[in-house]
């Protein structure tokens, strides 16, 4: 795709069929995605279409993103810069009033000639592809142009010349050739820059070795990462990255996971140790085993979804969008308009061409069409390398407006490692302390919230075995039932869930702990109080979001006294506890209709439906499935700290795309009316035009060095 007309004609074409909910083309990455009806056509059906729109399409594989091979300079493109330099010198001749230095008249056209129908086909094709599909694009002007120059510079050569006339102050082929090499070098610089410099994937792709030492039960053997098996014994030395996810069998040292999890300090790695695919050993050796290979592994699920992503469209987009299906033929009605205004105020033909060919050359619809794509790409990439997956540019964009950020408490603000501080039971209690703790973990070993997993963690370390759980219910926010044989029927959760009153002189620990009561047939056998703690950089995340005059706001399902303990360590003035999953829906939409742009961050099942409710949602990588599948926004390190840097890259990503549309805007807005005029020569116009979308490339390509401020 050469501008983006293009991508907003693949996408009209494909929203044209009954049988396509949905297309969305982006001209930054080349891709499209397309939700059709798979009973009424086929991706073969896709392609094809795209084909007859002038352009070929491979399909995706939905494991692997397409790995760009690192694009060289072509031999066409060699060709016309080598004949452009006669041209330039000549030029350069011309504006120092030396006229000698230009080729011969006959020269320059059998030059231009060669460029014109040979080394510029591609440029034809695009624009006869393009009209074909009902819409224009910039290789409509740069070859209309180009051509119409040419062919008037022809004439001009061969009529003076019958006439026995010096054609060389005639003549303009010099235009024609130096605005197709101009165009042509800008397009491939801001081609590579679109595929290699702007795109992470590349980078991402290089994280795996391409051999790997793996033990064949006799002695270590290199072979290709594709043929390890799941399972397989692998060595990482020294130097070396890990190949796959899995397991330290043997050995000891530290491994840079930066490219995952965003921390530039390397993990200790030791026997049990969890190692990740791409990582590198900064120290020691490694003998692990392979648990996940390629696109199962963390890494190959990053890369996927950093894919999908980029491949989406931001709304501010659209702007752009609406623009390039206009763009082309008003440039073209500009450029006629100038032709004929110029030809009858100086009845010179030859400058009327020259002012509205500088008008087709200067209009460039490619930055208009990168602004927005081009910086998506930048931000994404910037914030994978921190531990931050946005699920689409949608959800980046809307991030750049959050005011508002709505906590959980338990293991978002707290590490949820809870511990069992103190355990109460009534005087006629019919069990002891350590079947309380058998029949709670019988039934918390069924919930997957950080309280279950600490008493069944504490169980485990007063009992030997814990007895099964049938016909097991949960409610969400409330707690757990189920039959236990021998025992009864075992209610685990809060204390009204259990209808278990507390005594009142119960002080101490139980105020600021979080209280799980235990019931047997309906009669009240037990609590626990159990006490988190903070997590370290929770103070200081807290802070930066104030600073930036975001307000924070916890709400959790935990009992009152106990969040208003955690708000108070924090300096969050707004908290509220006892909340069901309901209940923290509804005040999310309550701050949504004062006007508020809320982002929600938590990590467990009673989260998801206010993380489906919020604005903008960030659940954490290690937390339940449900929240991870309603965020919009996914945190590999379970840290509040990473949503601030998630929002600060997404509030730089859009002041990036908001300061390309408006470079792009007065490019063209100034540009051609200066060309109109005639105070911009063509040549001129063209190397514009190409560093025009170049330098839109480079201002995005400022996301990827963005250092955020902590």
């Amino acid at each position: 795709m050469t501008c983006q007309s293009c991508a907003s004609r693949i996408e009209k074409v494909l929203n044209k069929k009954t049988f396509v909910e949905q297309a969305n083309v982006n001209f930054a990455v080349e891709e499209a995605q397309v939700v059709f009806d798979s009973t009424q056509a086929t991706t073969e059906d896709i392609l094809n279409i795209l084909q007859k729109t002038g352009f070929k399409g491979i399909l995706k594989n939905e494991r692997q993103p397409l790995l760009r091979e690192n694009k060289k300079m072509p031999w066409r493109l060699w060709l016309l810069l080598l004949i452009n330099i006669p041209f330039l010198i000549g030029m350069i001749g011309m504006l120092i009033g030396n006229h000698h230095l230009m080729l011969p008249p006959m020269w320059q056209f059998v030059l231009a000639t060669i460029v014109q129908f040979g080394l510029a086909i591609p440029f034809y094709q695009g624009a006869i592809g393009s009209i074909r599909g009902g819409l224009a694009n910039m290789d409509v002007l740069v070859s209309s142009g180009t051509l119409t120059i040419y062919l008037y510079s022809s004439y001009m050569l061969f009529y003076h010349t019958a006439q026995g006339h010096d054609a060389l102050h005639h003549i303009y082929f010099e235009t024609a050739v130096m605005v197709i090499g101009f165009v042509s070098l800008g397009k491939f610089l801001e081609d590579r820059t679109k595929k290699h410099s702007l795109n992470s994937l590349d980078l991402l792709l290089q994280l795996t070795p391409k051999k790997v030492n793996v033990w064949n039960g006799e002695t270590w053997q290199a072979i290709p990462l594709d043929q390890v098996k799941v399972g397989d014994v692998l060595l990482a030395n020294y130097g070396e990255r890990i190949a796959a996810d899995g397991v330290v069998e043997a050995g000891s040292g530290w491994c840079d996971e930066s490219h995952l999890t965003g921390e530039s300090m390397s993990e200790m790695k030791q026997v049990q140790s969890t190692v990740l695919a791409g990582s590198m050993v900064t120290e020691g050796s490694l003998t692990y085993r392979a648990n996940q290979l390629g696109s199962k592994t963390l890494l190959g699920d990053m890369m996927k979804a950093l894919s999908e992503a980029q491949g989406t469209k931001a709304p501010i987009a659209r702007f752009a969008d609406k623009v390039a299906g206009v763009f082309v033929p008003a440039v073209l009605i500009i450029a006629a308009t100038t032709f004929g205004l110029t030809w009858w105020s100086t009845a010179d033909i030859g400058m009327a061409i020259i002012h509205s060919v500088a008008v087709l050359v200067i209009a460039c619809p490619c930055a208009l069409g990168l602004a927005t794509p081009a910086a998506i790409m930048a931000g994404m990439g910037k914030a994978v390398n921190t531990g931050i997956w946005f699920k689409d540019a949608a959800a980046m964009e809307e991030t750049a407006y959050v005011d508002t950020v709505v906590l959980d408490k338990t293991g978002t603000l707290t590490t949820g490692k809870l511990t069992v501080a103190a355990v109460w039971q009534p005087e006629s209690a019919v069990i002891s302390e350590e079947d309380l703790y058998r029949v709670a973990a019988a039934v918390e070993q069924h919930a997957t919230h950080p309280i279950a997993r600490a008493i069944v963690r504490s169980a485990l370390e007063k009992i030997s075995t814990i007895p099964t759980a049938l016909s097991v219910k949960t409610e969400v926010g409330e707690g757990v039932s189920a039959e236990v044989e021998g025992i009864g029927f075992i209610k685990v959760g809060t204390p009204e869930f259990c209808s278990c009153y507390l005594p009142s002189q119960l002080d101490g620990i139980w105020d600021i702990a979080s209280i799980v009561a235990v019931s047997i047939n309906d009669e009240i056998a037990g609590a626990f109080a159990l006490t988190d703690t903070l997590r370290e950089d929770s103070k200081q995340a807290i802070e930066r979001l104030q600073k930036n005059n975001i307000d924070v706001i916890i709400l959790s399902g935990d009992r009152q006294p106990v969040v208003n303990y955690v708000a108070q360590q924090l300096n969050i003035a707004t908290a509220f506890g006892k909340l069901s999953p309901r209940d923290k829906a509804a005040k999310i939409q309550a701050l949504q209709q004062e006007g508020h742009v809320v982002a929600m961050v938590g990590d467990g099942i009673n989260d998801a439906a206010a993380l489906v409710m919020a604005n903008v949602s960030f659940a954490m990588k290690s937390g339940s499935d449900l929240a991870e599948q309603a965020a919009s926004v996914t945190l590999i390190r379970q840290s509040v700290n990473r949503l601030v840097d998630g929002i600060f890259i997404a509030q730089s990503t859009l002041k990036n795309i908001k300061q390309n549309l408006f470079f792009a805007l007065v490019y063209n807005v100034l540009g051609i009316p200066l060309a109109a005029l005639g105070y911009l020569n063509p040549v001129i116009a063209g190397a514009a035009m190409a560093l025009s979308s170049v330098s839109v490339l480079m201002n995005a390509l400022r996301l990827k060095r963005l250092k955020i401020e902590q």
